[in-house]
């Protein structure tokens, strides 16, 4: 359900804005749009700074008619080019943060679909969903509006900055005393600010992680009536999601209220003290009144600074864990120069001393010692109680994980020395919980093989003794099924997975309880295909009925990770040991076996 709050506290904080650097090689590709974006940030900088002079010129040349007409003109022509300047500099950013933040989400979901099953056992979906979504959206702010305010805030307040001491040097320094006052509430609010925001985003994946896994298993919640204490759960983590955004916010507004109350109360003082020397005839009220504006410009950025460094530090947060993401590193990697798989695929699969255990459990051994080898065409059956091994041997076979030791050999290459893609497209699988697509029926079945014909895919389901139901549903083969197939039974579920694998055609053919879900009929029909397609293909099977194991030309027992018996159904039946029993009680409901 949602991580617990020690893990939140195992993240790695933000410590800098300097992590958004990380953005770089997703924004390189469009230099140029960054460049000409750049150009117009100088240039609607440098326009804003010259509005002032013009402003000075307008009041210090009020009484010289033949010059007043000039001055208005030449100030209404900066405030148009200021305008088309702006403009195009929104435009240019905020197409940028679009185009980047769409690079940015393909990347990581390309990452993540390709990481082995122990990256998942250490994180949510869900908060990979949220670091997709939430982080990215954040990353889209700043590239396409903080980080362009932020620089031309930074060059407002350098220009400015100088323009005020060629103004008046006095008022300037004047002005000056204020700034660390200023700066001391930027920097101790803002380490709170950083922290309250990595916070509030690990409490927003932590909560989307939870929806998601209770809305995925909706029906089971409802039929053990936990709605309320799912409810309550999710309740309680967007609750501390609120309560950690609402101190972030609080520490903003508090930072915010400082800062700008010490930079007004500062510009009122030093205004006080430049219109006293108006009077006395020091400087003039033009310049008093440039003054006046490149000193309300600097307050303006810095206050917009203080604003857009909060947001910069969430977005650094929100970089990292992304960056967390396509950095992640993999234990299960694809050689540097991979062999092939020889063509056309046998099927020939070898297992020898293989000794494995799971990363979430390195103190039970999965496999000890197994070792067997299957022939090309030859069906073998695995048998066992519940954690015995057998789906580790499918898991290894797919090199979802490494074995600890030993080797997994296809058609002779070890599966290390192959691509995964490359060995993976020989295989075909058969879950026990058949996954389904929220797309049509035909689309479901085409999914291992997406460039089957409609005819193809139509024969497939016909073996899979699909086809008459599926011609039963309302737009037939294009039904849409709702998500995970919703509005499938079970059985009906089973046959689109076994239609699948039929359509994928692979020379090994992986059946995890193949049938389980399926009524006796329909099993029939099923396990006449099924016994077709085995007979040109190695094909191994995870299966409790006795149907299905006494078909097997072999039978591997398995126990506690180990082989323990193997042979024909026959002779294991005659010696009268574990396979035995699990006949007697599994097979036969107790009945005496034949």
């Amino acid at each position: 359900m949602a991580r617990a709050p020690q893990q939140l506290e195992d993240r790695e904080v933000s410590k800098q804005v300097g992590s958004l650097w990380a953005l770089w090689p997703f924004i390189k590709p469009y230099w140029k749009m960054f460049t000409m974006a750049g150009i117009a940030l100088v240039a609607t900088a440098a326009l804003s700074l010259i509005l002032p002079m013009a402003v000075r010129k307008v009041v210090d040349g009020f009484n010289k008619s033949n010059l007043l007409d000039s001055y208005f003109a030449a100030a209404m022509g900066i405030a148009f080019l200021l305008a088309v300047g702006s403009g195009t500099r929104f435009y240019l950013v905020t197409r940028l943060g679009e185009r980047v933040v769409a690079d940015i989400r393909k990347a990581v979901f390309a990452r993540v679909i390709a990481m082995s099953p122990v990256f998942y056992e250490k994180i949510m979906t869900g908060e990979v969903l949220s670091r997709i979504t939430t982080d990215t959206t954040l990353v889209q702010s700043v590239i396409g509006s903080s980080v362009s305010v932020a620089l031309r805030n930074i060059l407002m307040l350098a220009g400015g900055l100088s323009l005020m001491i060629y103004t008046s040097p006095k008022l300037t320094g004047l002005a000056l005393l204020l700034v660390p006052a200023i700066i001391v509430p930027i920097l101790v609010l803002g380490r709170r600010l950083r922290r309250l925001s990595r916070e509030n985003q690990d409490l927003i994946a932590a909560s989307s992680g939870n929806a998601s896994e209770v809305l995925l298993a909706v029906q089971t919640v409802q039929a053990f009536t936990h709605e309320n204490e799912s409810r309550d759960e999710f309740n309680d983590v967007t609750e501390r999601s609120f309560d950690t955004a609402l101190r972030r916010i609080t520490a903003r507004a508090v930072m915010t209220t400082i800062v700008i109350f010490l930079i007004f109360s500062g510009i009122v003082g030093v205004l006080w003290i430049g219109a006293r020397d108006v009077q006395s005839g020091v400087m003039t009220v033009g310049q008093l009144a440039q003054f006046l504006i490149y000193a309300i410009i600097v307050a303006g950025s810095v206050s917009f600074l203080s604003e857009v460094w909060g947001e910069l530090q969430r977005a650094a947060g929100a970089t990292e864990r992304l960056i967390e993401l396509l950095t992640a590193q993999d234990s299960v990697l694809d050689p540097a120069q991979p062999r092939p798989l020889p063509q056309p695929g046998k099927g020939a699969i070898a297992f020898e001393n293989i000794r494995f255990h799971y990363p979430a459990r390195p103190e039970t051994a999965a496999l000890e010692g197994v070792s067997f080898q299957i022939k090309p065409g030859e069906t073998v059956a695995l048998v066992g109680p519940s954690g015995a091994g057998k789906t580790t041997v499918f898991q290894l076979l797919q090199r979802f994980y490494d074995p600890d030791e030993g080797a997994v050999l296809l058609d002779g290459v070890d599966l290390r020395e192959m691509e995964r893609s490359s060995f993976r497209r020989a295989l075909a699988m058969v879950p026990q919980d058949p996954v389904i697509f929220a797309t049509s029926a035909r689309e479901n079945i085409r999914f291992g093989r997406p460039d089957a014909t409609d005819a193809e895919v139509d024969a497939a389901a016909k073996s899979a003794a699909a086809d008459g139901f599926l011609r039963a549903l309302p737009q037939g083969y294009d039904t849409f099924v709702g998500e995970r197939g919703v509005m499938l039974s079970g059985g009906q579920k089973q046959r689109i997975a076994i239609a699948r694998a039929i359509l994928r055609d692979a020379p090994v053919l992986l059946l995890d309880e193949a049938t389980s879900a399926l009524d006796a009929e329909s099993e029939h029909a099923v396990q006449k295909a099924v016994d077709a397609l085995s007979r040109e293909r190695t094909t191994l099977i995870v299966a409790h009925r006795l149907a299905t194991v006494k078909r097997a030309d072999r039978i591997l027992v398995f126990e506690a990770g180990k082989i323990v018996a193997e042979g024909t159904h026959e002779a294991l039946v005659a010696q009268d040991g574990l396979y035995s029993r699990l006949a007697r009680l599994q097979f036969t409901a107790g009945m005496e076996l034949a």
